[in-house]
């Protein structure tokens, strides 16, 4: 039986930041050995989060800066903005706030945009990493019912 819950989570940060290996790490649990860049890239994984079963969309977003103007064509319908960093490269970081370390600064930089939720992870040792997809899931879960028909998205 397919979930009946779908959310869209669409993962954005620098190039070489590691956005696609943590969506490989957590989908695959495996990490890549070769830095290839992408372009764009989805896949959908089943996930259980508070009793629910939930099919996430993950929409991998090419970081570089050529890829400017084709990024936003992933955002139409996103449920969920996943923004990741570098914690060994600041200008990544600083990059989050302009476009959109330590552990501290970050949490600083996470309640300056309004993020609920901040939370440092590795895909290469999986330390964190059930618990950000699990977060991703409640943001949209627990999102506060509102009375108009506008959509809004969450920042984890």
């Amino acid at each position: 039986m397919e979930p009946e819950i779908k959310m869209k989570c669409v993962v954005v940060g620098d190039g070489a930041v590691g956005k696609t290996c943590l969506l490989t790490s957590f989908c695959e649990n495996t990490f890549p050995e070769d830095y290839v860049p992408t372009i764009f890239d989805n896949t959908t994984v089943d996930v259980r989060v508070d009793n629910k079963d939930v099919t996430l969309g993950l929409w991998d977003t090419a970081g570089q800066e050529d890829y400017d103007r084709l990024r936003p064509l992933s955002y139409p319908g996103a449920d969920v903005f996943l923004l990741c960093y570098a914690i060994n490269n600041r200008a990544s970081a600083d990059n989050i706030k302009a476009k959109l370390v330590a552990k501290g600064e970050g949490e600083k930089i996470a309640k300056s945009i309004k993020a609920i939720k901040y939370i440092e992870c590795s895909a290469l040792t999986q330390e964190n990493l059930q618990e950000v997809f699990d977060e991703v899931v409640r943001a949209n879960l627990h999102r506060p019912v509102r009375k108009r028909a506008k959509k809004t998205c969450r920042f984890i």
